[in-house]
């Protein structure tokens, strides 16, 4: 019975010391966190127009019939400077009643309206004018949106991540030499989640009846701004 305890002893005090060395953990590494911010201009080259005809009449079939002709005749003079088919979609389409109100009495219904917008994608922005003049001309009498946009944004995008990272690291390296030493390798870098720049609006309204009396539609889509953030981790080595 002694000699088990006294060889389970042993075992003990060959062991203990070995599980303390498991035990032992290191110094942490000295890093720097730092964030970086990225921007690149990019100018956009396409553009998607709302162009809608509204026609008036006493009956709903009449305005229809009315609409459906000048309609017509915008998609045909917007196909004519080279536009496809599949640039060009029905986005909204409506028949409403038109009141007259006087007091004490029911409303009396005058007439009806009918609205029909298309969306018109502009893949080349020389386009763009010639386009808005030609649907006037043909009967359009309400242009309620022009939104400008970028097709390809990928090397911007790369652009800007570069310039984030080496703002970054620019910052890094201020900070270990403010702190009396100098930066290491980087440890770990991330880079946000992307979206590309919106459509940007342009407010635009005008009238058929202007169309004839105005010169060719100036547009300038302007520029728009691509903006990326990262995050990168850096080794800071303390001076000595």
């Amino acid at each position: 019975m002694s000699r088990i305890v006294t060889v389970f002893a042993g075992f003990c005090l060959i062991t203990l010391p070995l599980s303390a060395q498991n035990h032992v953990t290191e110094p942490p590494i000295p890093q720097i966190s730092v964030g970086g911010h990225g921007e690149v201009k990019v100018r956009p080259d396409r553009a998607t127009i709302q162009i809608s005809v509204q026609s008036r009449a006493t009956t709903a079939a009449a305005a229809a019939a009315e609409n459906a002709q000048k309609q017509s005749g915008v998609i045909a003079a917007i196909k004519g400077l080279g536009i496809d088919d599949d640039q060009i979609s029905t986005s909204n389409y409506s028949v409403s009643p038109e009141f007259k109100y006087e007091a004490n009495q029911s409303p009396i219904i005058t007439g009806y309206v009918v609205t029909n917008t298309v969306v018109v994608e502009v893949r080349k922005i020389a386009q763009v004018g010639p386009v808005l003049d030609a649907a006037l001309a043909h009967g359009a009498n309400l242009i309620s949106g022009l939104n400008f946009f970028a097709s390809n944004t990928e090397s911007a995008r790369r652009s800007a991540i570069a310039l984030a990272v080496a703002t970054a690291k620019a910052d890094a390296e201020a900070a270990a030499r403010a702190a009396g030493g100098s930066l290491g390798p980087l440890l770990e870098l991330g880079v946000s989640s992307y979206s590309p720049p919106g459509p940007r609006p342009m407010m635009m309204m005008r009238a058929a009846a202007d169309a004839s009396s105005q010169a060719d539609t100036p547009i300038s889509p302007g520029q728009e701004t691509l903006s990326v953030e990262v995050s990168t981790r850096w080794r800071f080595i303390p001076g000595t």
